[in-house]
C-alpha cells in the first residue's frame, strides 16, 4: 500500500518498493520494511519516521520489543546480524552476529531479556541472545524451514513453525544466568498427528486463561491448537485458499486470510466469532462509494 501511505517518494524515491513485513506496537505506532529500510509510521498523525540498515543488508523479519522502546530485525546476506534499535532515537543499540546465510525470524522475550532468531534453512541454527549483554546464552540445529517464532507468556519457551515443522524450545534459566559459555537449547517436537505433512505458516503462544495452548495456523487454510503437552488436538477449518498470519490475544485470534479476509474465533473454544470488512481498494475514493460492492476489490 505504498502509495495511500506516500512511501513512493519518502522511502524510495520515486521507486516502487517491496514490503517484506509488518508489526504493530499496540496502536500508536506500526512499522515495516522495505528492502533496507525500517519505516515507522504513527497512523494517528499520518507521519513516518525511517530507519536506515547502513550495512545496506535486506532486512528480512522484524519484531517490537513488549514496551514498544526497542525494534529488532534480521537480514540477509552473507554473515548476517541481528540488529536492535532504540524506536525514538532511531539508532542501532546492539549487533549481533552468529547466522551466516540470513535470518528468517526474530522475536523479543515477554520479559526482554532475550532475543531469539532463526536462520534460514540453510543457516540449520536457532540462537537466543542475552542481547544487552552481547552473547549466545542457549543455541541448537533446525534442519526445517522455518517462518514464525512465538514466545510463551512466562518466557519459558518459545515455538517455531514452518514446513511440515511445529518445535517447542526450553530456556534452562538456572544455566543462562549461571554459565557464560552457550548451552544446549532444548527442543520438543509438536505431536502432528495427520497434519504432519502440513505448511505452518504462523505460529502465536496462547495468552491469559489460554496460556498452555499453542495456536497455528497452515497455509492450507486450518487454525490449530496445540494443547500443554504439545498435541495439535483441535482444529478448525479458515474456509478460504490460504492463510499467513495469526494474532492472538486472551478473548480474540484473528487470522490473515487470502483476498484481505480476516477471520476472528474464540481462543477458549476455537469457535467462529465474525469475518472483518475486506478493505477497499487501493485509489478508491470511501467518500464517494454509494454501495459496499464498490469499495470491494475485484475477483
Amino acid at each position: 500500500k505504498g502509495d495511500d501511505l506516500g512511501l513512493q517518494e519518502t522511502a524510495e524515491g520515486a521507486r516502487p518498493i517491496h514490503i517484506e513485513g509488518v508489526a504493530v506496537e499496540r496502536v500508536k505506532s506500526f512499522k515495516f520494511l522495505a528492502v533496507c529500510v525500517v519505516v515507522l509510521l504513527n497512523p494517528k498523525k499520518n507521519k513516518q519516521h525511517h530507519i536506515l540498515n547502513s550495512s545496506r543488508k535486506t532486512i528480512t523479519t522484524l519484531s517490537f520489543s513488549p514496551d514498544g522502546k526497542y525494534v529488532v530485525t534480521g537480514e540477509s546476506g552473507h554473515m548476517p546480524a541481528v540488529r536492535v534499535w532504540d524506536v525514538a532515537e532511531r539508532t542501532q543499540v546492539a549487533e549481533l552476529q552468529e547466522h551466516k546465510y540470513g535470518i528468517s525470524c526474530v522475536a523479543f522475550s515477554p520479559n526482554s531479556k532475550y532475543i531469539v532468531s532463526v536462520g534460514y534453512q540453510h543457516d540449520m541454527i536457532v540462537n537466543v541472545w542475552a542481547w544487552k549483554k552481547n552473547i549466545v546464552v542457549a543455541a541448537n540445529k533446525v534442519s526445517s524451514k522455518v517462518t514464525a517464532v512465538s514466545f510463551s507468556d512466562d518466557s519459558s519457551y518459545f515455538v517455531t513453525a514452518g514446513n511440515r515443522h511445529v518445535k517447542f524450545w526450553y530456556l534452562d534459566h538456572t544455566k543462562s544466568s549461571k554459565v557464560n559459555a552457550t548451552v544446549p537449547l532444548l527442543g520438543r517436537s509438536g505431536l502432528l498427528g495427520e497434519l504432519r505433512n502440513n505448511f505452518f505458516s504462523d505460529v502465536a503462544c496462547g495468552k491469559g486463561r489460554k496460556a498452555g495452548s499453542t495456536f497455528c495456523i497452515t497455509s492450507s487454510g486450518l487454525l490449530c491448537e496445540f494443547n500443554d503437552k504439545r498435541l495439535l488436538d483441535k482444529w478448525v477449518e479458515l474456509r478460504t485458499t490460504q492463510a499467513t498470519s495469526l494474532s492472538v490475544t486472551e478473548e480474540l485470534i484473528f487470522c490473515g486470510c487470502a483476498d484481505g479476509t480476516v477471520r476472528v474465533f474464540s481462543p477458549v473454544n476455537l469457535h467462529f466469532i465474525c469475518t472483518l470488512p475486506r478493505p477497499h481498494c487501493l485509489g478508491t475514493d470511501i467518500a464517494t462509494v454509494v454501495e459496499a460492492s464498490q469499495s470491494e476489490p475485484e475477483r
